[in-house]
Formats: C-alpha cells, structure tokens, sequence
C-alpha cells in the first residue's frame, strides 16, 4: 500500500477513530472493521452525548411552549434547522423541512408533485437509483397512470448525458436522481443535470443521502430544486433527515400529512395550514435526535475535513488496486472521481456467503441488491459486495479486508 494511503496528507485517523466508542470492540474475537457506512455511520461521542444531554437536562415538546424547558428545546431544535441550511448552501432557513430521512423526503415531493399530474405524463429516472428514489414514483405510476423513463447507465457505472437528455418530451413533468449512486459510487454532475432539466423546462429532486457525506454540497450553485439528505450517513441519529426546496416550492406543493403542529388553525369548516416549513411537519418530531443532527453536522464541520476526504479516497483506491490483484473478482462501477463505495461480485460465490465469511475475521461489508433492483439487473447480477469508507477507516482495515476477502474466496472457491 502506498504511503499516501497509509498517511492520507498527514490526516490523523487515530485522532478520530477515538471519538467513536463502538470502533474500539471485538467482532468473532478480532477488531471491528466497520467498512458499511454506506449503510449507516458510526455515531461520535459528541453525538451520543448530545441525545443524553437533551433527554437528561432539557427534553420538552417544541413550539407554542412558554416555559423555559420548551423555550430551550425549540431554540436548539430550530438551530438544527439553520445548520441544516448552512450545511446545504441554502439561502435561508425556510427553505428546509425536517424529515425522518431521505426516503419521507422523496415522499412528500413526489405526493404533492402527484396532485398536477395525469395519465401520460412522464417522470425521469436513472438506473441507478435507491429504491426510495424508485418505490414513490411507481406509486404515481399506478395511481396517476405516469410513466417513467430510465436513464441508462454505462458499463463504467457512468449516466449517459445523450441518452438523458434524450429522454425530454413536451410531457416530461419532473425529474429525481441521484447525486451519487449508493452501490457504484459514481458522483454525478448535478450541475449538468440540473441545467439539462431546465433547459427543458423541468424542475428536478437530487438524491443527496451519500453525497452529502463525502464532500461539500451547495444547492445554490447546483440550482437543483429539490436536495434530499438523512442524518443517520452524516454521523448521526436514525430517522432525522432533511428535504431542501428552493424558491417558493414549499409554497406551491400542498401539505404532505395531517396533524399538530402544520397547522395554523383548524375548524369545523375548515383548515389553515401552517407557513413553510412547517405545513410539512406534522406530529411531534424526534426532537432529541434532530438536535444531535445539529451535533453531527458541528462535529463534521470540524472533523470532515479536505485533508479527511482525501484520507477516504485515498482508501477506497487501495481497496480498488487490492481486488484487481485477486483472480475472479468483477467490480461494478469504475467512473473517474467516484466516491469511497466499492461493490464487486465474486466469480462462482455469492455475495451472502462471502459478506458471513469476512464476517469471521471481523470485517463488517454489506450484501445484497442494496436497495438497487434495476442496478442489479443493468449489470446482470442479483447481488454484490460493497465496502464504503468513512473517515474512521484505516490503511490496516483496507489490509484486514483484503485478507478476509481472500480467504472467504479460497474456502468457497
């Protein structure tokens, strides 16, 4: 392995590594090696204290409260939100709507851009997207009688820009990709994208959940429409997330579900909804877990560095020249710039059976579709590995996973 991978520009892995307590256990009697970011983070201590530090010394429910509990719950929640703006390029706080998650982003887009829609009208898609960009659309396909156009992906994991912007009719209504692919890890241009959809006139939704973490995203300068992001692959809690809207969107789509706190009045006639952002969120949040988000998001300020990403990169292009030394070994997605998520398939092994082995000697890789049926099938497979890197890995957790890669393959081979 070469030194720029062992060293990564002097970046200090070890530094960061201590700040995660679960990296420090034993898996089958040997060191954890979490090589499933992709997946889901590992949470920082910050962020594990921060959900202890609300329910332990400030916890009340958000909004309309006057008590000084709810006072400072509300200020800190709310704070999460200016982050979330900050974090994304947003122009302004208003413009972002706190959700479970990437997929109830996607969802509450695609319900309200369903309303203007009719039978014969077209949504484009890519290949290779997450189900969560996927499954919502198909909801409009059945009910609304939509159809949906695919845009191709390459034998190098890459978007063909001819063919997408091929695809444009005078009944194209609204287009939802992803920003970089959860198994190939191709980063796509989202500024291209997006100038190509309106230059036909067509708003557009990215799909930000792996992006986000793996380097800066201004939706400003990308001029997307719509950006969706989940907090649990930035470092934090499981069902926070965010859904960016530009302009007067939030104005525009109708309220996605009904309840407390979306409203602003509510009477036997009649009901008035509350102002965006809020309209979009009904029910009392997951106030805890959006203010470690906040947390998360510091934390990732301070630590996500430059230097960190090169750190990433550099380990995800030595895992890359380690499988191209094993014999049998396919991997899918070799665009120039991709990010640090390597899948492969294992010639004569399935990709389970490999994910159980390397699981003996304490490395932790997923397996599966990943969530990417049509990806799957565009590369003739039913599953693959894949390995994602996070700035917590080291240049000795790539060796680790060589090894127990090359050993899985000689017991099943």
């Amino acid at each position: 392995m070469t030194a720029l991978a062992r060293t990564a520009s002097g970046f200090d892995v070890a530094a960061i590594r201590a700040q995660f307590p679960i990296l420090s256990r034993e898996v089958h009697g040997r060191p954890l090696v979490y090589l499933d970011s992709a997946a889901s983070a590992q949470k920082p201590e910050a962020v594990i204290d921060a959900l202890g530090d609300v329910w332990r010394g400030s916890y009340a429910n958000v909004h309309r409260g006057l008590h000084t509990l709810a006072n400072e719950t509300t200020e800190a929640f709310e704070g999460t939100r200016g982050k979330l703006a900050a974090f994304l390029g947003a122009s302004w706080p208003e413009e972002i709507v706190l959700t479970r998650g990437t997929t109830e982003a996607i969802n509450l887009v695609a319900a309200g851009i369903g309303h203007g829609l009719r039978e014969g009208d077209e949504i484009i898609l890519s290949q290779m997207e997450h189900h969560s960009n996927i499954v919502p659309w198909h909801f409009l396909r059945e009910r609304n009688g939509v159809v949906i156009r695919w845009v191709p992906v390459t034998d190098e994991g890459v978007l063909d820009l001819e063919a997408y912007e091929a695809l444009f009719t005078s009944r194209t209504k609204f287009v939802a990709l992803t920003h970089m692919s959860n198994v190939l890890g191709t980063l796509n241009d989202a500024k291209g994208l997006t100038e190509i959809a309106h230059r036909h006139g067509v708003p557009i939704l990215l799909d930000g959940s792996q992006a986000a973490v793996h380097g800066p995203v201004d939706v400003s300068a990308i001029g997307c429409d719509f950006y969706a992001i989940t907090g649990h692959k930035l470092y934090g809690p499981n069902a926070t997330g965010a859904l960016y809207a530009k302009g007067d969107w939030l104005e525009r789509l109708p309220a996605f579900m009904g309840g407390g706190e979306m409203i602003a009045e509510v009477s036997e006639e009649g009901v008035v909804y509350a102002a965006p952002p809020h309209k979009f969120e009904a029910g009392t949040p997951a106030i805890a877990d959006v203010i470690a988000l906040g947390t998360a998001l510091d934390w990732m300020g301070a630590h996500v560095t430059p230097e960190a990403l090169a750190h990433e990169h550099a380990l995800a292009e030595a895992a890359t020249a380690g499988l191209k030394a094993i014999d049998g070994i396919r991997i899918l997605g070799t665009a120039p710039g991709k990010g640090p998520i390597l899948s492969f398939v294992v010639e004569n092994a399935h990709a389970h059976d490999i994910a159980q082995l390397m699981d003996r000697y304490g490395v932790a890789v997923r397996a599966g579709h990943h969530c990417a049926h049509p990806l799957m099938k565009r590369f003739g497979v039913t599953a693959s590995v894949r390995a994602s890197f996070a700035v917590y890995n080291t240049a000795e957790e790539v060796d680790a996973f060589l090894d127990a890669l090359r050993r899985a393959r000689e017991f099943l081979i």
